[in-house]
């Protein structure tokens, strides 16, 4: 039960005084509220400001910041109206000045009258809004505030700027938060005194006043006392619901799991290669987990290409070893069948029997598979979510992998932990390089073994970068290359054409290919039914033809040898993490292999950051480091619906020492009071619901 002295916090926005359905849609949007389920005070609460109005400074006109976007306040004599002519789409333009210079003010649609009434020819007013440089000349488009001498002496020195949304603006949501600042009680001390002590910091209640409603702008820095406390708060949430997951698997007792070697003996014999040394030592850390008596709860984390399905493989024949059964989940029937092609000829070779299981499969198919599951004659099942439906059951369930945890939320995890008689071991999987500071907030639950070396004969890949205007000298460089017998990915980011969208479509570049190379070019995307697009996949695998023209469906999982060279197109569009994942796709054969990155000017500075970072590494870990600077923490696996915890107060690039101190304390607290039964318990229950990692309460009490 939520202690009831939250319960005003979680009351929704509706309650306020000028929200009504419109604003309460808006503010569900904005802080991405499951449908149907309202926004409420806390969401406001939690909802940082990220830059702040500062009246105190109000430069002259000829000193003016140089760079767009800033927001200024201005002191300035309205010179003269500029109306458009009757019926004209053209803006409304009031030229104002001061001795030192001019700036107009732009208004589109907007009455003539009232605009006169606002500002009257000759008199002087305080303007307030973004700067933007038109033509060389400093414009206002739309001023957030046009007031009188009067006016502006009751306005707030300091004006909190908040992240906003259609339908809800930054003055709206301030108007929001003062109210909701009325609703927050002074909360129980959950933090440990000697670091309250140690840092300078505030109270709960005392940071939130302070960030919304700033003294000075320093206020606002990350590194501020009252940034910092909140920050804490939420990376603590997040370490102790993970170290109560951890404490809830692991109490609950594995079973050894000890075999003889003789299966993995067997595999090892049939691979085409010797394992690297970082295999070899991630094998002999997951056996280690799996013959003690304490559940397995392992992350195996490797870069494009390290070997991680081996290792996973080398785990499941010593299940097997043991009489036990394995189940591996990827997140995409693509990437489970790709998994079943690499695994069953290596299992078979063990004479163990793996099986495929996705909603692919059905009628008598599913009812046989179904059977060899329940009898325990199929030793490695794998498949996507289709493995923890009810109609599922295992003989004896030993080990779970589950490939692309960050695709995977824990409650599935569990699910299919669940289908164990006894407490199965967990060993999750990661393609995507993750630095260290997001692996303690992802996985802080989990021991971490990492790939860190590329197989023998993983080719390096050449990295050029071109702009689009070179597109014509690309395509004819790729027709030579297919004359040659090389085979080659074109990856672009839409399926279509889109009239808001300044990117090249996979449809759109798949005709002009064809024209280019008659017959060669396959097409994949997303919106294609699995079978069709599996089809042109094969195609592609077999050499049938020899350009495979994609989205980002080919970015996990398609492993074509043969395959050595990338061409990805407006690459400024995608992120770090996301054009490595692309380029591991190539350099898995026995050619030198390239990758090039066609990009559309103008560039902005991160993704001019970004495009540099491909150039001149291919180390998956140095890209994620750079990513997590570049990007921040919550892009960085990409969509919202990944497994990663979506922080509102703290920033991982900025706040990652703390992330750190979060997590010992959380283990500390564990083994101190795992039950949350001391009065600092108790106060931390309340941050656990605050910070809505509720999920873990259960766990205190279950068994």
């Amino acid at each position: 039960m939520r202690p009831e002295i939250l319960n005003p916090l979680f009351a929704p926005v509706t309650t306020l005084k000028g929200a009504g359905p419109k604003i309460a849609a808006a503010a569900a949007r904005l802080f991405g509220r499951p449908e149907k389920q309202p926004a409420r005070l806390i969401d406001l609460l939690l909802h940082l400001p990220h830059d702040v109005i500062d009246r105190h400074h109000r430069p002259a006109l000829n000193a003016l910041p140089k760079e767009s976007g800033q927001i200024v306040t201005i002191r300035a004599r309205v010179a003269r109206h500029r109306s458009p002519p009757p019926n004209s789409p053209a803006p409304h333009r009031i030229e104002v000045c001061d001795d030192t210079g001019c700036v107009t003010l732009v208004y589109f649609h907007a009455r003539g009258s009232w605009l006169q009434q606002l500002l009257p020819e000759g008199e002087t007013r305080y303007i307030s809004g973004r700067l933007e440089w038109y033509g060389g000349k400093p414009q206002i488009v739309h001023p957030d505030h046009v007031l009188t001498e009067e006016e502006f002496t009751a306005l707030p020195e300091l004006e909190p700027v908040y992240p906003a949304t259609h339908g809800l603006a930054s003055r709206t949501l301030g108007k929001l938060i003062r109210q909701a600042l009325e609703h927050l009680p002074e909360l129980p001390e959950w933090l440990d005194p000697a670091l309250i002590r140690q840092r300078g910091w505030p109270t709960f209640r005392e940071a939130l006043l302070r960030v919304h409603r700033p003294e000075t702008p320093a206020d606002l820095a990350p590194d501020s006392p009252a940034r910092q406390r909140l920050a804490f708060d939420e990376l603590l949430a997040n370490q102790l619901a993970l170290a109560l997951v951890r404490h809830h698997v692991k109490g609950r007792g594995g079973r050894a799991l000890c075999g003889d070697g003789r299966l993995r003996e067997r595999i090892l014999a049939a691979l085409p290669y010797t394992l690297t040394g970082a295999q070899e030592r991630a094998v002999a850390e997951i056996i280690a987990d799996m013959e003690s008596d304490a559940r397995m709860l392992r992350l195996l984390q490797g870069d494009v290409g390290s070997g991680k399905t081996v290792v996973a493989l080398l785990a499941m024949a010593h299940a097997a070893e043991a009489g036990a059964q394995s189940a591996l989940m990827a997140p995409s029937d693509l990437l489970a069948r790709q998994h079943f092609a690499t695994i069953a000829p290596l299992a078979e070779a063990a004479g163990l029997r793996a099986v495929l299981l996705t909603g692919r499969e059905k009628g008598k198919k599913r009812k046989d598979l179904l059977a060899q599951i329940e009898s325990g004659q199929a030793h490695i099942v794998i498949g996507t979510h289709a493995l923890f439906q009810q109609d599922v059951a295992f003989a004896d369930l030993g080990l779970v992998v589950v490939d692309e945890q960050h695709r995977f939320g824990v409650h599935q995890r569990l699910a299919l932990q669940r289908k164990a008689r006894h407490a199965a071991d967990v060993l999750v999987m990661s393609a995507t390089p993750i630095p260290r500071t997001l692996a303690l907030a992802l996985y802080g639950d989990m021991d971490i073994s990492r790939l860190d070396e590329k197989p023998p004969g993983r080719q390096p890949v050449r990295t050029a970068t071109i702009p689009i205007e070179r597109l014509g000298e690309v395509i004819a460089r790729l027709v030579q290359a297919v004359e040659r017998g090389e085979r080659a990915y074109w990856i672009c980011p839409v399926v279509e054409e889109s009239d808001t969208l300044p990117a090249t479509s996979a449809e759109e570049r798949f005709a002009t290919l064809m024209q280019a190379m008659p017959g060669k070019v396959g097409l994949a995307h997303g919106r294609m039914k699995g079978e069709a697009r599996d089809a042109v996949m094969e195609q592609f695998r077999r050499g049938e033809i020899a350009v495979l023209v994609a989205t980002t469906v080919v970015e996990v999982g398609v492993d074509v040898p043969e395959a050595s060279i990338i061409i990805i197109e407006n690459a400024e569009r995608f992120g770090l993490a996301q054009l490595h994942q692309l380029r591991g796709r190539v350099g898995r054969g026995n050619k030198p292999s390239s990758c090039v990155l066609l990009y559309r000017d103008p560039l902005t500075a991160t993704a001019r950051e970004r495009l540099k970072v491909m150039r001149e590494t291919e180390d998956g870990f140095v890209i994620a480091e750079a990513d997590l600077k570049l990007r921040g923490a919550g892009d960085l696996l990409g969509a919202k619906q990944s497994g990663l915890p979506q922080f509102r107060t703290a920033d991982l690039s900025q706040h990652d020492e703390l992330l750190a101190i979060a997590r010992d304390d959380a283990r500390r607290i564990i083994l101190q009071d795992p039950d949350l039964r001391m009065p600092r318990g108790e106060a931390l229950r309340h941050l656990l619901y605050l910070h809505e990692r509720d999920a873990a309460v259960p766990l205190l009490t279950a068994g």
